[in-house]
């Protein structure tokens, strides 16, 4: 359907708008202006449309806020209609006329003027000055409180030949899962993740500087590559507690950790030039937990010397698989996001696991490697000096695996036994690089 952007000058309540509109909170809302640098993606609650929101335009001759204002202008400029934001209650300002002006120089679209944070009368301005933008009378909403959406609403399907009152009447279809795999890129700040999402879109979406903090919100971008429809998303750097001292910084960090709920796959960026932190493995650890697939990146590999990248691959491996049991092999490969070396290989691996983790196995076949495994070792007394006897096994879940198996006896399975059966298990049916869960369910005795 029809693509909507919201524009307009710095602090006059986008995001908020596009969070109302979308029905989320993907959009990083401040009191601060210019909070928002990347033009971010999302869709309407009730409608089939696509809204953009853009960061705030402003007139600059270089740095980060020339680069954000040249992707807004973009983002305007691919528009099928533009929702124009201005401040209500401030009034009509020189910007607000300097960027009507960009807007009708950059699109045919229709335009429509939104007033913006009206929900007082004696706290307005006098709207009659917006007037002189040219885009026509202006419609009153309240971003913060959703007043005024309707209007907002009835514009915008007049442009798509909407009607949403026959939609209605037609019965309501099953949801279908969105089969487009999401992939989040994670990281800490300056390793390359706006680098990354750039090479595999082939275009600069993302602002890319040689320096840290630029991305702040978490932007979703879809896309196609090597063959797959999927959904990338760019997510601003995560720095140290103790390094963190902006409260914008905090909610973007949160929001990045959010990405991971929101994600099926996670790439975790990290700088192979420099030594990898703690912070870098607790990312992954967040990653295992919440039973993603995790693929770690050593980007700028291009930079390492030749002569001492296997003893750093080695060293990098042993690293993380120390650290976490769950998984067998962690998923390390080594790419440089700048020249796109490994780039394709990477996201072939990310699929190839992908497919692997979204297939059920025969219970008969898990049965016969659960009876193998316990024939090898046998498990051991519970506390009670009790026998557990393992009588049932069989996969309950995908996107992390799960294995459930029913026992008697014995309740209490001691951890390392557990990891026992899980690698047993992974092993035999190629689940090396996956989050593998193994969950116990007690079989209750019939003749009780």
């Amino acid at each position: 359907m029809i693509k909507v952007t919201i524009a307009g000058r710095p602090n006059t309540g986008k995001s908020t708008l596009f969070n109302g509109l979308t029905g989320t909170r993907d959009a990083l809302v401040h009191d601060r202006p210019g909070v928002t640098r990347d033009t971010i993606s999302g869709k309407f609650t009730d409608r089939p449309y696509d809204l953009f929101d853009t960061a705030g335009l402003e007139k600059a001759k270089d740095g980060i806020a020339l680069d954000s204002t040249v992707m807004a202008t973009r983002a305007i400029a691919d528009a099928d209609a533009v929702l124009f934001v201005v401040d209500g209650r401030t009034g009509l300002t020189g910007e607000d006329l300097e960027w009507a002006r960009t807007v009708r120089r950059a699109t045919r679209a229709p335009v429509l003027l939104l007033a913006n944070k009206a929900e007082s009368a004696r706290r307005m301005a006098d709207t009659h000055e917006f007037y002189k933008l040219g885009f026509g009378a202006p419609v009153l909403i309240s971003a913060e409180h959703k007043r005024g959406f309707d209007q907002i609403y009835d514009f915008l399907d007049k442009i798509a030949g909407f009607d949403p009152m026959a939609v209605s009447a037609q019965e309501e279809e099953p949801q279908r899962t969105d089969p487009r795999i999401k992939i989040a890129i994670l990281g800490q700040p300056n390793v390359g993740k706006s680098t990354l999402v750039n090479r595999v879109l082939g275009t600069q979406r993302q602002i890319v500087r040689d320096a840290p903090g630029i991305t702040r919100d978490t932007v979703k971008i879809p896309a196609r590559f090597y063959g797959r429809d999927i959904v990338l998303m760019d997510t601003a750097g995560l720095r140290r507690k103790a390094g963190v001292t902006d409260d914008v910084e905090t909610l973007s960090a949160l929001k990045s950790l959010d990405a991971i709920e929101k994600s099926d796959v996670v790439i975790l960026v990290v700088d192979a030039t420099r030594n990898i932190e703690n912070q870098a493995l607790g990312i992954a650890a967040r990653v295992f937990n919440a039973g993603k697939i995790l693929c770690v990146a050593l980007n700028k590999w291009d930079l390492v010397e030749p002569e001492v990248r296997d003893e750093k691959l080695l060293k990098l491996k042993h690293q993380f698989s120390n650290s976490f049991h769950q998984i067998i092999k962690p998923m390390i490969l080594a790419i440089s996001a700048e020249k796109g070396t490994g780039v394709q290989n990477m996201f072939k691996r990310v699929y190839q696991q992908w497919d692997i983790s979204d297939t059920d196995v025969p219970t008969s076949l898990l049965n016969r490697i659960v009876e193998r495994l316990v024939a090898s070792r046998q498990p051991p007394m519970s506390r009670l000096k009790r026998p557990m006897k393992i009588k049932f096994a069989r996969q309950t879940g995908r996107h992390p695996m799960k294995i459930t198996i029913n026992v008697g006896g014995a309740s209490d399975i001691p951890e390392s036994y557990t990891r026992y059966l899980r690698r047993g298990i992974a092993t035999e049916l190629h689940w090396e690089h996956l989050p593998v869960v193994i969950e116990y369910q007690k079989s209750d005795n019939p003749y009780d």
